[in-house]
Formats: C-alpha cells, structure tokens, sequence
C-alpha cells in the first residue's frame, strides 16, 4: 500500500507516509508512557506506598506482607485490567471509524456498549448465580444485537446508510436501551449492582476476570491485525478498496465482529465507558497516518494509558472515595465529540 493510495481517512485528513524510525519512536514512547502510568496507579491509593515496595512486591512477592498482598490481590489486576480494556475500547473504536467510514463512531456512541449492558441487566435480573465466562457471552450478544439494530434502521431509511444517519440511529438504540436496562433495575431492585456497569470502573476486577479475558482480546486485536490493509482501503471508499482487490463485505462483516469482541468482552468486566474509542484513534491518526497496520497497535497503547490515566485520576481527585471512571474520560471525551461534530458538519 502506497501513499498515494492511502490519501484519505475518517475526517478526510491527508495522509503522509510515515517512516519505519518514526513508527518504532511512537510505539517505544507510548509503551514507555504505558509502563510509567501502570507503575503510578499501583504506587497510589487508599493506602500510600513507596516505590520501592511497589518494585520488590512486583518483582519479588511475599504473601506473608500485608502491603504486597494488597499490590498484588487488588491493584495490579485492577491497573492490568484498565490497561487491558482501554486498549481493547479503542481498537474497537478504531476498527468501527474505519469500516464505516465515520469520524465519529465509538462503541458507547453507537450505542453498543448499552446493548452490552441491557444483557448485563437482564442476567442479574433472570440468572443471578450465572458464572462469569457465559456473563461475558451475554455480554457480546447484547453488542451484536444493538448494533445490527443501528445497521438495520440507518440502512432502511430514505438515502440509504450515512455516517450522520449512523451516528443518530445509534444515539436513539443507546437511548432506547439504556431505558430498558434502568426499568430493568428498577424493577427487579438491581439499581446498586448495575450501577458499576452505568458508571464504568475497573475496581472489580481481579485475575480470574483477566484469565478469560485477556486471551479473548489479544487474539482479537491480532485477528484484526491481519484485516488492517484492507480495512485501510475501505476507508478509502469502497470503489477504490474494489478496485484494489478488497472483498469489501467481507472485510467489514469481520472487522465489525472484532469490534464486537473487544467491546462486548470489556463492557462485562469494566462497564460502559465510552468515548475512549473516539478519541484514541484520531490521535493516532495524527501521529502515524491513516494506516491501520500503524493505527491499531498505536491506538491500543494509548488507550491503555488513557484508561489507566482515567482510572489513577478517579481515585486521587477526592480520596478516599473514588469518582466513576466513566465521568472521568468523558471529560476529555464530550468536549472532543463535540468539536469533531462541528468540524464534519463544517465539512458537508
């Protein structure tokens, strides 16, 4: 792929054709970036630590010390895991923005995390002792559900599928199924359990979560890996990713499946956070073009140190209690939509 074929992207930005030196810098800084925001969130908390005893308990366990039972039995998986599930919200993200062709498409946007969360719901309500690995079953068919709702009623209306149309029919499915899932609640008195799953947190989660899930989505993210080329060219147009040799059908039938995965999958163990999905691949996009060879393991990067990030600052901003780690990354999320919003309806 050429830099002349790929000229244009979601948000129909040009494109500049990166080196291999630069790429390497990006993915070695944002790894760094990575490393160094893991190693604060595990230092900071209820309970303060040195950075001495965070190293020796990481590196040299004792279970017979109390603070290194604490780094190891809550906080690592706790960090691990917001690591884990923002790397994976924002490749889904980034798979969906480029398969659709729309700047503005997120799994919480499109409304497929509240799908997730409908399904959450509706497994507390009618199978409350239901183990977590078919949770996470339940949670995935909840996303395809929600988006196959959002593809059907964009595509059926007059002028056929459009970004725009995307974007409302998945703000009025979200609506719709965020109403149902607080009826469901409200009914069955579930209202306190669903609301980590409302809010979003990653304080819930521990190393039997992360054993199943972690698996799931790094085959996931490799498996999308190997669609990057073409999805590329799909962004393109899919005139010109046809004309290249691209069974575009295909291509998005299982890009929007992995994209299913990743967010269905996180939204069973962190809840519905959005915005981290819109945000992540458009900075990538700036930084290494609209490639999607570049794009994806760049945007899992950065959304891991964005929800890592997310997750420090929701406990830190008022201590001991902690703040939803939804609202945190919505902070940086609503202002971004909204000036995206703006810069596409500029466009038209």
């Amino acid at each position: 792929m050429s830099s002349r074929d790929l000229h244009q992207a979601p948000g129909r930005s040009r494109v500049t054709r990166i080196s291999g030196p630069w790429f390497g810098l990006i993915i070695t800084l944002s790894a760094a970036a990575l490393l160094f925001s893991m190693f604060l969130a595990i230092s900071f908390g209820a309970k303060e630590m040195t950075l001495g005893t965070v190293w020796t308990a990481v590196v040299h366990y004792n279970p017979a010390v109390t603070t290194h039972q604490i780094i190891h039995e809550l906080r690592l998986p706790r960090v691990l895991g917001a690591a884990v599930m923002g790397a994976a919200f924002a490749v889904a993200g980034a798979l969906m923005q480029g398969v659709t062709r729309n700047p503005l498409a997120d799994s919480g946007i499109l409304g497929i995390n509240a799908g997730a969360t409908l399904m959450v719901a509706l497994s507390f309500a009618f199978f409350p002792n239901m183990p977590y690995s078919m949770l996470v079953v339940m949670s995935f068919m909840g996303a395809a559900f929600s988006a196959l709702s959002i593809f059907l009623l964009s595509s059926t209306s007059a002028g056929g599928l459009t970004p725009l149309k995307l974007t409302i029919s998945g703000a009025v499915v979200a609506a719709l199924l965020h109403s149902l899932s607080s009826g469901i609640a409200i009914y069955y008195e579930l209202s306190q359990d669903l609301a980590f799953w409302y809010a979003g947190g990653v304080a819930g989660v521990r190393w039997s979560h992360l054993k199943l899930l972690i698996p799931i989505i790094i085959i996931a993210i490799i498996g999308v890996l190997a669609l990057s080329r073409s999805i590329s060219l799909i962004s393109l147009g899919d005139e010109v990713a046809a004309n290249l040799g691209v069974k575009t059908k295909r291509v998005r039938l299982l890009g929007m499946i992995g994209a299913l995965v990743l967010a269905g999958v996180s939204v069973s163990a962190v809840g519905s956070i959005g915005f981290v999905g819109l945000v992540i691949p458009h900075i990538s996009r700036k930084l290494v073009g609209v490639d999607y060879r570049y794009i994806i393991p760049v945007s899992a990067l950065l959304g891991a140190v964005l929800l890592v990030f997310a997750d420090l600052g929701a406990r830190m901003v008022n201590p001991p209690r902690e703040l939803a780690i939804g609202a945190m990354v919505a902070l940086v999320g609503a202002p971004f939509f909204l000036y995206l919003a703006y810069k596409e309806k500029r466009s038209l």
